[in-house]
């Protein structure tokens, strides 16, 4: 039987397919709890925290560590760690000194008050949250060199050579990116050309993700510093980006980009522990400070963990915060945030002067405080350290959606964020987040935009307790609330108090939103019978915490809500 040459061509082909292997699965080891003797790093990938561990193997602080891990994060963990978007570091020495690095992201100059309005005066979301317009100048890189020139032991280049090497070279994807990037493929090639890397008809697991653009850009960041990305060659790719779109983002911006050091909110707990958290930008410190202080009041440790009294306690208390955080809360830069009054104990105990033990309050009827003068996605990212000596450092940075604005800078290899999205495009309508903000937090040039993001550090009878910090947008403020109460009232080990099932109340909409099954619903009843109402969500803010044990030694808990949490010492 005569057969066409093709036919055996064809044949080729299909024995040289099938033999084809699939992607490899990473072997990587991932731990979520872990008890080490002298340093610990809790990240959302195991690469990055195997990076951080081996830079204070090396001789680094804690400051060097987390400067590492990041970058490791902008290859591994590209929906979320980034260098396109911004953050906040809280920072507290071995001798017991605080300090907080603001570097946020901000409004281009050509920002204006009505940018997302329709022509009807009603807001355009889609506009805030998709495409160039959403993107905000990226802070990061800036704060990372702000954090290490002021703390930094080891050099700026061994500490951003080991995420070159992973872009370069690749990394096998976990189940968990994995499940991702097929699930953004649709929006990703709406906005991103077909030769990116991220683009692909199937990820499988295991898939070796090669990032060469992004290779070229860390080196230009680790040979130039703030002039690697805020200029030259990876300034004109941003700027080129934006042209595609309608950006606003033009070089002066990136230019004129500074992170800020600022002071932490600290604030004292039941006598024996310290808060210390981020101030304005973010709403996290001053909402966490009015939590614990509120609550403080209250014997939670007698009502017991998850019960009826003490869930409605916390609810009802952050009813009353979110309304704060709403009317309140922005750029101190460019408002004048009352924080003083916010934590002022006589200005709380009114907030709580109408809660009732025996019935849910009403948000229509709880507006946000008044006194005499004298908001985030999961796909944020945080990462707690503590080195061998002791220092403590907490950092949370952010896309604010999954993979940001779905932008992504060709030539340079990173997605942008969508951080516009969190100021109030119009006062009283919510974000995507359902936060609803007023003039604190409308758009104005230069202006950061208010966060939820969380990142702290606590003492307990004046020595380091608990680093901590989550993703989660509107819910890492009670997440983090949470987890340091079921510890320091409940008596829960570490590990379970990050695995607790989690509650949260935001003002508005008024209910309050509980975690699939971790409620029973003799609990729920009763809540539902003083009138309290619930919505079911998935999972909440995703936890990544380090305790000192009463005997010195480091436990390190990573969330079981992110499969690819990993927690490890030595």
């Amino acid at each position: 039987m005569n057969r066409s040459p093709f036919f055996f061509l064809f044949f080729l082909f299909l024995i040289a397919f099938s033999c084809q292997k699939a992607p490899t699965p990473p072997d990587y080891i991932i731990q979520k709890s872990t008890v080490s003797d002298t340093a610990m790093v809790v990240s959302p990938h195991p690469l990055a925290t195997e990076i951080g561990l081996q830079i204070m193997r090396d001789g680094g602080n804690a400051v060097d560590a987390i400067v590492g891990v990041q970058f490791a994060l902008a290859v591994v963990y590209p929906r979320a760690g980034n260098i396109g978007g911004g953050g906040f570091m809280v920072y507290r020495s071995a001798e017991g000194q605080s300090a907080a690095l603001d570097y946020r992201e901000k409004a281009p100059s050509g920002a204006s008050r009505d940018m997302y309005l329709d022509e009807n005066g009603d807001v355009s979301p889609t506009r805030s949250r998709k495409g160039h317009l959403a993107v905000g100048v990226p802070g990061t890189v800036a704060g990372l060199l702000e954090a290490h020139q002021k703390y930094g032991s080891l050099s700026w280049e061994r500490l951003v050579q080991p995420a070159i090497d992973l872009a370069r070279t690749g990394f096998a994807i976990t189940q968990a990116e994995t499940n991702r990037l097929n699930s953004f493929q649709e929006q990703f090639r709406e906005y991103i050309k077909p030769e990116s890397p991220f683009i692909r008809d199937t990820f499988l697991l295991g898939h070796k993700l090669v990032q060469s653009d992004l290779a070229l850009t860390l080196e230009r960041i680790r040979d130039h510093g703030f002039d690697g990305f805020y200029a030259g060659k990876t300034a004109d790719y941003i700027v080129e980006e934006m042209q595609r779109g309608e950006g606003l983002i033009h070089h002066q911006d990136l230019t004129d980009y500074r992170a800020v050091w600022r002071e932490p909110i600290v604030q004292t707990y039941r006598d024996k522990y310290k808060m210390i958290s981020m101030p304005p930008s973010s709403s996290g410190g001053v909402a966490l400070g009015q939590l614990l202080s509120i609550v403080e009041a209250y014997p939670l440790s007698e009502l017991g963990f998850h019960s009826v009294e003490a869930i409605h306690i916390m609810a009802e208390a952050e009813r009353r915060v979110y309304a704060d955080r709403a009317r309140h809360l922005g750029d101190s830069d460019f408002y004048s945030v009352p924080i003083d009054s916010l934590l002022d104990e006589n200005y709380l105990d009114t907030r709580m002067a109408d809660f009732d033990v025996s019935s849910a309050g009403s948000s229509d009827d709880t507006e946000a405080g008044s006194f005499t003068l004298a908001k985030e996605s999961f796909e944020t990212t945080h990462t707690s350290v503590v080195d061998p000596l002791g220092n403590a450092a907490a950092i949370t940075t952010t896309l604010n959606s999954n993979y940001g604005s779905k932008t992504f800078v060709h030539g340079a290899g990173f997605f942008l964020n969508n951080e516009m999205d969190d100021f109030s495009s119009k006062p009283g309508v919510p974000n995507q987040f359902g936060l609803v903000g007023a003039e604190a937090n409308a758009i104005e040039p230069g202006k950061r935009m208010l966060s939820s993001m969380t990142p702290t550090i606590f003492e307990k009878d004046e020595a380091l307790f608990m680093v901590i910090g989550a993703p989660g947008g509107s819910t890492i403020i009670t997440a983090v609330f949470q987890v340091f109460v079921n510890v320091a009232d409940f008596g829960l080990p570490l590990d379970q108090a990050v695995a607790a099932g989690r509650f949260h109340h935001q003002w508005l909409p008024d209910m309050i939103a509980i975690e699939k099954d971790q409620l029973s619903s003799d609990v729920i009843d009763s809540l539902q019978a003083m009138g309290h109402q619930f919505r079911t969500v998935n999972r909440m803010a995703v936890i990544k915490a380090i305790q000192v044990l009463p005997d010195g030694k480091l436990h390190g808990a990573g969330d079981p809500r992110n499969p690819d949490d990993d927690a490890k010492g030595y």
